[in-house]
């Protein structure tokens, strides 16, 4: 039998005041309660229904409240959850779950603040977990919610949410940040801060959710009620206000599939906007100047280089010359972002740049050494994505380098309980094996290096991909790939999986990086790697890449695309030498 309760009534005083009386645990219990309008909304014939999720011991008096605030007014049904087991611990467990599903949902707009989901540990959590499980379903069939868990989970919606729990590590990193960040608002100096991290600690994550915390920081009215158990309340305080009345934030995102999947998390959430996100190209050109700049995946910022169109050529110019007076082939994307900005928080893992256009690493090293010095670096360990944990990645990109020498360090054969990391003889074996991956957890995916032509391009009847008889398509969109129709059937390129997660990717180490056993170093063969814009020279610096610097770019590519996997990472290698090699460190299937 269920031991939990769901009470429903309309969002109205009288119906409020008669519901009070009939239980005591009404106005004297801990508990979670969840304010719609889906009713109202669905009347009217309008989009997107507003939800707000609450915990409280007094649960009659919060609703009093509730009709008290403008924001709140429109919404029209309460459901109170009431258990005679639940503590403040279990309720704002139960709020912080509800809060992240319903974010990740997709059919609401979520109207609460981000001052801090918990994610804190307390007796008998686990089973609590269950009863949660519980509380989704009769909510579920109650309406509330739309999808499945797995289908919510496996969504961009909810692995971009700013509703998110942080790891201790991202909490004390923003925590950090904020602080240095109004420290400098109030002084009215300048400042750059750098946070650092390995693929899947959650950079994308920490960014998000510092513009959302930021942006409620900024609308909270004074008189509004505050709980002072959440994470960041200190915050939301006369002063930090007021320091952030009328601040200019922007959101940098490099990459055109990701940048695009936080735009639609931005749509759906109250006080971001898609126009918020932007390209480097559309921060040079935009006629504000901002006050914060938060760029993800700041490794992927561009150098002057051969863009992929002769118009961004011409862009990078004019945007040059129109912040610095002339055309300065030295200055990059990162001084543009200076430029344009008061204060800059540069997320970025300098192991990620996969193109020589990108910004190059003596760079990158000058900004983290320059931030470490001012006492404005934050790491990033923990890791989120990968079941196996950050020895998992640490792993990987010892097995394919250093990739500036291509002669691996000694590595010792390591096992990761729980993670599925397996190596297969035949890749139409591991795409059958994704197949089912895909139908038992969703969000399975074959991956590739840019090992072969991209003839779908231009030909959509054409094969891209043939190894043993088995002829595969590369992605045919670069937008959301992963969540397309078509995704299952093709073959995602490092373009269209950096940033994101996968349950079970299925990885295609190409003939463009091979084992040479006789000098025991990996090499690139460069007639094999198809992306020119990834392999070109830079004549305008004067640079000619060597296949050394080509190895550098390729390792790191396939490094990414084996850290995409939450549950496991399958391999198939093409070069017979380099299968050899990598034998000695990846169990073989079956």
């Amino acid at each position: 039998m269920t031991p939990f309760d769901i009470s429903r009534l309309d969002f109205t005083p009288d119906a409020v005041k008669t519901w009070a009386p009939r239980d005591q645990r009404n106005t004297n219990w801990p508990v979670v309660y969840v304010l719609d309008n889906a009713k109202a909304s669905r009347q009217v014939g309008a989009g997107l229904n507003d939800v707000y999720v609450g915990e409280s011991r007094n649960a009659a008096a919060r609703m009093r409240q509730h009709f008290d605030s403008p924001e709140k007014r429109h919404l029209s049904t309460i459901r109170v959850i009431v258990d005679a087991t639940f503590n403040k611990s279990v309720c704002l467990d139960l709020e912080s779950y509800l809060i992240r599903m319903l974010a990740g949902d997709g059919s609401y707009r979520v109207l609460n603040r981000n001052d801090g989901i918990t994610e804190a540990d307390y007796y008998d959590r686990e089973l609590y977990r269950e009863t949660f499980r519980e509380v989704f379903d009769q909510l579920k069939r109650d309406g509330v919610f739309t999808r499945s868990i797995p289908e919510i989970e496996n969504s961009d919606l909810f692995k971009l949410s700013p509703f998110k729990a942080l790891t201790q590590d991202q909490a004390i990193a923003v925590e950090d940040i904020l602080d240095g960040l109004f420290k400098d608002l109030e002084a009215g100096a300048e400042s750059t801060i750098v946070v650092q991290g390995d693929p899947g600690t959650g950079k994308t994550v920490v960014a998000i959710y510092m513009l959302k915390l930021l942006v409620d920081i900024a609308n909270t009215a004074p008189a509004e009620d505050l709980d002072s158990d959440s994470l960041f309340s200190e915050f939301f305080v006369e002063g930090f206000r007021e320091l952030l009345t009328g601040i200019r934030i922007g959101l940098v995102v490099p990459q055109q599939s990701l940048r695009e999947s936080i735009k639609k998390v931005f749509r759906k959430t109250p006080g971001l906007h898609p126009e918020m996100v932007m390209t480097a190209f559309e921060v040079g050109f935009s006629d504000e100047h901002f006050d914060l700049l938060i760029v993800d995946e700041s490794h992927r910022l561009n150098q002057r280089a051969n863009q992929p169109s002769g118009v961004q050529n011409q862009k990078f110019r004019l945007i040059t010359e129109k912040l610095f007076g002339w055309d300065d082939t030295a200055k990059t994307q990162l001084d543009w972002i200076r430029a344009k900005s008061k204060h800059q928080i540069f997320l970025l893992d300098a192991a990620q740049s996969v193109r020589p256009a990108d910004l190059p690493s003596e760079l990158l090293g000058e900004l983290v050494r320059a931030a470490r010095i001012t006492n404005r670096h934050y790491p990033l360990a923990t890791q989120m994505r990968v079941q196996a944990g950050s020895d998992y990645v640490a792993y990987v990109r010892r097995i394919l380098g250093p990739a500036n020498t291509g002669v691996p360090q000694p590595v010792t054969r390591e096992d990761f309980d729980g993670y599925d990391f397996r190596m297969f003889d035949s890749v139409t074996e591991m795409r059958e094996e994704i197949r089912r991956k895909d139908a038992e957890a969703g969000l399975s995916r074959m991956l590739a290096g840019y090992a072969w032509e991209w003839k779908t391009k231009n030909d959509k009847t054409a094969y891209d991909i043939e190894i043993d008889g088995l002829l595969l398509r590369w992605n045919s969109t670069q937008t959301d790939w992963i969540a397309s129709p078509k995704s299952l059937e093709e073959v995602g390129s490092i373009h269209t999986v950096q940033g994101y997660d996968l349950n079970y990717a299925g990885v295609i180490i190409g003939p463009d990086l091979r084992y040479d056993a006789d000098e025991g170093r990996l090499f690139v063969d460069r007639e094999s790697y198809f992306d020119k814009k990834g392999k070109e020279n830079n004549p305008v610096l004067g640079k000619t890449y060597t296949d050394d610097d080509l190895l550098r770019f390729v390792s790191n590519i396939y490094a990414v695309l084996l850290t995409r996997g939450i549950r496991g990472t399958y391999v198939y290698v093409c070069d017979p030498a380099l299968r050899s090699y990598l034998q000695k460190f990846i169990p073989r299937s079956g």
